[in-house]
């Protein structure tokens, strides 16, 4: 399947790569763009020789943000309609039930930082910067911003974010908890497929139950959530990966995991 902003590959070991292309915008997300995410999320999804997916841009630009040009002339009915169905794009890719992680390098403004929040983890080269602009242009984030980065930074650091539209460097976003990791940008990269590695050397189902856990957990209650992680352990003691998981333990060898 060819795709108009978006370059798709995978490798040997099952790790999907997502690259964001359209640089003559540096990469802003349009509706297109937008619309294409959730036309390969759910392709990832249903792909059994996907394992982990990796989500990146260019050097100088991971997305400089929504298309401005696109949205100027909007009007209230044009954002509540177009862009309220096509942002289910980011969801799709948040619900993806295997390790989704973001390499970043350069710019990941408004946009390109509520993407980036819907990957399950993120590493940033000493290049990236990070922020939510939109209230320079009287509006505010409208892609989970306001919602996904309070849960992840906590709220002070979000509001600070968010009311000032300022710009923070990786150093500053690795310090607040936003990005799991800082490299030079030549190790980008390798640093974001090693860590999809280190994923994906662990059961399949065990990963989809774990990242639903996690999420789910994040919008129920203490006792809500821990029930829920009850009901998806005791599930897995019917996977073959479990008892292949508990067999290796036992006789001190590596797991050969088969996601069933």
């Amino acid at each position: 399947m060819g795709f108009k902003y978006l370059l798709v590959e995978t490798d040997a070991e099952g790790i999907a790569t997502i690259r964001l292309n359209r640089p003559e915008a540096k990469n802003a997300l349009n509706l297109e763009l937008i619309a294409e995410l959730g036309e390969v999320a759910d392709m990832l999804a249903r792909d059994e020789g996907v394992r982990a997916v990796i989500v990146t841009g260019g050097e100088g630009d991971f997305a400089a943000g929504g298309d401005i040009k696109e949205m100027a002339g909007k009007y209230a009915h044009d954002m509540l309609n177009a862009y309220g169905a096509d942002i289910s794009g980011f969801e799709k890719l948040e619900r993806i039930p295997k390790p989704v992680i973001a390499a970043v390098s350069g710019y990941a403004l408004g946009g390109g930082t509520e993407l980036a929040l819907v990957c399950d983890m993120i590493v940033a080269s000493e290049t990236a910067v990070f922020g939510l602009p939109e209230i320079t242009l009287g509006i505010i984030p409208g892609a989970g911003g306001t919602q996904r980065l309070p849960r992840l930074v906590g709220p002070n650091r979000a509001k600070e974010m968010i009311f000032t539209g300022s710009f923070y460097d990786a150093r500053a976003c690795l310090e607040m908890g936003l990005v799991n990791k800082v490299v030079p940008v030549e190790e980008l990269m390798a640093e974001a497929r090693e860590l999809a590695r280190r994923c994906i050397r662990n059961g399949a189902v065990a990963l989809a139950c774990a990242k639903a856990c996690v999420n789910e957990g994040m919008n129920l209650d203490l006792y809500s959530g821990l029930a829920y992680e009850r009901k998806c352990f005791s599930l897995l003691f019917s996977t073959q990966d479990q008892k292949e998981g508990m067999a290796a333990f036992k006789e001190k060898r590596k797991p050969v995991f088969k996601g069933r």
